[in-house]
């Protein structure tokens, strides 16, 4: 019913649209450098330079009604092709639109909550720049932005009635995992009917800009052996400054996983998954994040600014004899053109994609996570 509303507000509106179809499309070629202190091979051989992504994107308009999908291509052991996003919305007036399939998640500060090639903390546990199957409403007032969503899931790619979720996702969700190496999945959860909602207070004037919100969101998560449904839910408070060439980003989170496992697993860890492979996170933790960058416009042949950066994000994990994960990434962004260049020293301890033990960084830690590891990255994208 609530769909069928939807459907006669377009059309009762589509008399003030254009006439003409309008269509764009885009897309970006990716090339990724990595040297990696916890990798003795990539060491000896000065790192390693290889494919990162080739992603198309396309965007239409007609009468009122918009498309906006982004589809990426990684290498098979990234998980391969995967759709970002993709969405049909309707924009009410200028200020008031509706969203509805595969969309951004309106909490915390979006698009990004970071400056860097490698995010913030926050998206590794799924609480930046992530993507969900359901419908948004959003308004962006002078002084006031706010946006409700109702997401059914995550990304489904297998429809079965107990079908664990796939690897191949661009964000991360909670997902199944082995556990026991005995190569069946345990932990499997998923999420199911969340609800979103984020608030943005703007201040200040054309040279320096405040916006200070809140966000919140609230779901099930079902246990596809056990059937039973438990809950989840996040909390933020963001504040982001804009002052002429300076910005600043700063995000306080508090998030909390309630699974129904067998018995025999545990249910202070949880699986999450993305980019073709699953790790462990912690049941329940606080992040902190904070962000600064700085503009340099600069007149060197094609490069017409670099943009200076320093991103710190803090775990608190609220399990017993859990280590905190810490990482810290300064860098710069060097425009020239259509290409964007990100050059990146990303440090850290007990984060997963910046030392060798993957699968528990995020959860418990190990030994080996827990030692501080330096990853210097280059990233080259040509943007069309």
């Amino acid at each position: 019913m609530f769909i069928g509303c939807i459907s006669y507000l377009l059309l009762i509106q589509y008399s003030s649209a254009q006439d003409k179809p309008e269509i764009d499309i885009g897309g970006a070629l990716r090339f990724n450098y990595n040297l990696s202190t916890w990798k003795d091979g990539q060491k000896s051989r000065g790192g390693d330079f290889g494919y990162d992504v080739f992603r198309i994107n396309a965007k239409a308009k007609y009468k009122g009604v918009k498309l906006n999908a982004e589809y990426r291509l990684y290498a098979a052991d990234f998980g391969g092709g995967m759709l970002k996003q993709g969405w049909i919305g309707y924009d009410f007036n200028d200020t008031d639109n509706l969203q509805i399939g595969l969309t951004q998640v309106p909490f915390g500060i979006t698009q990004y909550n970071s400056h860097n090639w490698f995010f913030s903390i926050n998206y590794y546990a799924g609480l930046e720049d992530d993507h969900d199957m359901g419908m948004k409403y959003s308004h962006k007032g002078e002084k006031v932005d706010y946006a409700i969503a109702f997401f059914k899931n995550a990304e489904e790619m297998s429809f079965g009635s107990y079908s664990d979720h796939s690897d191949s996702r661009y964000s991360y969700d909670i997902a199944s995992k082995d556990l026991d190496g005995d190569g069946a999945p345990d932990l499997r959860n998923k999420e199911v009917n969340q609800l979103n909602g984020k608030i943005n207070y703007k201040l200040g004037q054309e040279k320096t800009k405040h916006k200070l919100g809140a966000s919140a969101q609230y779901g099930g998560v079902e246990n596809l052996d056990t059937r039973k449904m438990g809950k989840h839910y996040a909390l933020a408070m963001h504040y982001e400054l804009s002052a002429g060439k300076f910005d600043l980003k700063a995000q306080i989170s508090k998030y909390k996983i309630n699974t129904k496992n067998p018995s025999d697993e545990p249910d202070n860890i949880v699986a999450m998954t993305a980019y073709g492979y699953p790790y462990f996170i912690a049941a329940e933790a606080n992040t902190y994040t904070l962000g600064v960058g700085y503009n340099i416009p600069v007149e060197w042949g094609p490069v017409s600014n670099i943009q200076i950066y320093n991103d710190f994000g803090y775990v608190d994990k609220a399990g017993e004899n859990f280590a905190e994960t810490i990482m810290n990434v300064t860098g710069a962004l060097i425009t020239a053109g259509n290409v964007y260049t990100y050059v990146d020293f990303a440090s850290g301890k007990n984060m997963p994609w910046l030392n060798p033990d993957f699968n528990n960084s995020l959860a418990q830690g190990s030994a080996t996570s827990d030692d501080w590891h330096l990853r210097f990255n280059v990233n080259i994208g040509y943007y069309f």
